[in-house]
Parts: structure tokens; C-alpha cells; sequence
């Protein structure tokens, strides 16, 4: 089976590398120490006219939790209209509420207005108490996949739930794989984990 390999990077030079090192989709973020926020304008721009392999883009105006004032929300939504200007391949976003649960009218809100764009749920559903009871949920909505490492730190960890997931989505979503996936471990967690789509910073 071959393996989608998504490469999450920081800023355009990183992307240009994970592309050259063989990348088939670059997640575009900045701040990945915060675990990732929105790069600028500039960046996205030079990533659209200079890579070759789809783009998908961290829609998140801050580090920290995911619940989001009215003023973050209009940020992402005219950062998701930028991304819809250079015709990314996603948007890559999670919206939760105070009892970490999906936020699904502000979610909803945002897949209509990335329409034609793909829409990614983050790593934000590791957050919520069963992950593998939102992936139909997320489906209905028009969610094309989900980032996510089955509730745990790690891919391994979270195998089990990760699994639960992909039966779940059937053909309706896709499962993408995160949670310190590498190029050492990515075959190993292939054959653990019933996705071909995986996700890591250092997975080429």
C-alpha cells in the first residue's frame, strides 16, 4: 500500500525541503512550538507559486486552547478567505466549546465559507472524551479528514482508538495518522494502524 506522507512544516523554506526530501502534502504553519499557528500572507503565497505537491494550511490565530472570541473567529474566517484566494489544497482547523466538546454550528459556519477548499479537524478532537464518536458527525458536516492521534500523545498509544476511527469514516472521511510519526516508525505504525495517510514533522 503506499503511504501518503504529510509533512507538517514551519515557514516556506521547510515546505520547499519536506517537498524536495519527497513529501506528497505539506501541512503550512508557523510557531510549531505553540503547535502551530497561520503563516503569513507572504508564505502562503510563495508555497502556492513555487511547490508543486498540494498545500494544506493552519487556520489557528494563536497558541493555547481552541476556543476561540468573536474577534479570533473573523480572523480565521478572512485568513481561510486568503487560502481561498491562492487555492490551497485545506484548511486545517478545530473548534471547541468549554466543555471540550466540537463547536459543530461554528465548525459548520467555517466549512461553507472554505468551500471549494478540502477541510481538515486538527488535533483539537484529541481534546474531546471519545474521538471515534465525532468522525460520522464530522463527515455529515462536509469535513474531508481528520488529524488526529486517537486521544493520546502518540500515534502508538492511541492505536486502538485510531483504528475505531478509520472504521468509522469508511469512505466518508479520510483518518490522517499524527502523533510522532517519523520515517523510522512509519512503517511499523502502518502496519498497527488501517490508514495510509500519515502526518509528522519529521516524516521525510
Amino acid at each position: 500500500m503506499n503511504l501518503l506522507k504529510e509533512s507538517c512544516v514551519e515557514g516556506y523554506t521547510e515546505a520547499l525541503l519536506a517537498e524536495k526530501k519527497g513529501a506528497d502534502r505539506v501541512e503550512l504553519c508557523e510557531n510549531l512550538t505553540v503547535g502551530g499557528t497561520t503563516p503569513s500572507y507572504g508564505i502562503i503565497k510563495l508555497a502556492v507559486e513555487n511547490l508543486k505537491i498540494p498545500i494544506a494550511v493552519m487556520i489557528r490565530p494563536r497558541g493555547g486552547n481552541f476556543i476561540y472570541s468573536p474577534d479570533e473567529i473573523n480572523i480565521m474566517k478572512e485568513d481561510i478567505k486568503i487560502c481561498k484566494k491562492f487555492k490551497v489544497e485545506s484548511v486545517v482547523l478545530g473548534v471547541l466549546t468549554k466543555d471540550s466538546t466540537i463547536d459543530y454550528p461554528l465548525l459548520k459556519e467555517l466549512v461553507e465559507l472554505a468551500k471549494p477548499l478540502k477541510v481538515v479537524f486538527h488535533k483539537a478532537i484529541d481534546e474531546v472524551s471519545n474521538p471515534a464518536n465525532e468522525v460520522k458527525k464530522l463527515a455529515d458536516i462536509g469535513v474531508d479528514r481528520i488529524l488526529t492521534s486517537g486521544g493520546k500523545s502518540t500515534a502508538f498509544e492511541g492505536k486502538n482508538c485510531l483504528n475505531e476511527m478509520i472504521k468509522n469514516a469508511g469512505s466518508k472521511i479520510k483518518i490522517v495518522v499524527a502523533g510522532r510519526v517519523t520515517k523510522d516508525n512509519i512503517n511499523e505504525l502502518s502496519s498497527l494502524i488501517k490508514s495510509n495517510e500519515f502526518h509528522g514533522r519529521l516524516i521525510v
